[in-house]
């Protein structure tokens, strides 16, 4: 699942969630529930800007190296006899 920052301007806060691809959060209380944090004073109704998060595109990458998902020594194809 991946990681996405969620920028609120009203409050100018950050959260990061993990959700699926095909969910999208619009509202500051939205991304909190996600969260699981309170909202505190920011208005549950304040619009967010979704970002990936560049966290969750790196860890992805690092697996599909480390964890033998088809990249270089997980499965051959790479030209450095490793697996």
């Amino acid at each position: 699942m991946p990681t996405y920052e969620y920028y609120c301007e009203s409050n100018d806060q950050t959260i990061e969630v993990l959700h699926g691809m095909n969910e999208s959060l619009t509202t500051w209380g939205e991304v909190c529930a996600c969260a699981g944090i309170d909202p505190q004073s920011a208005s549950k109704d304040a619009v967010v800007q979704k970002k990936l998060s560049a966290t969750s595109l790196l860890l992805k990458k690092v697996s599909a190296f480390v964890g033998g998902g088809g990249g270089c020594c997980g499965g051959g194809g790479c030209g450095c006899g490793g697996n």
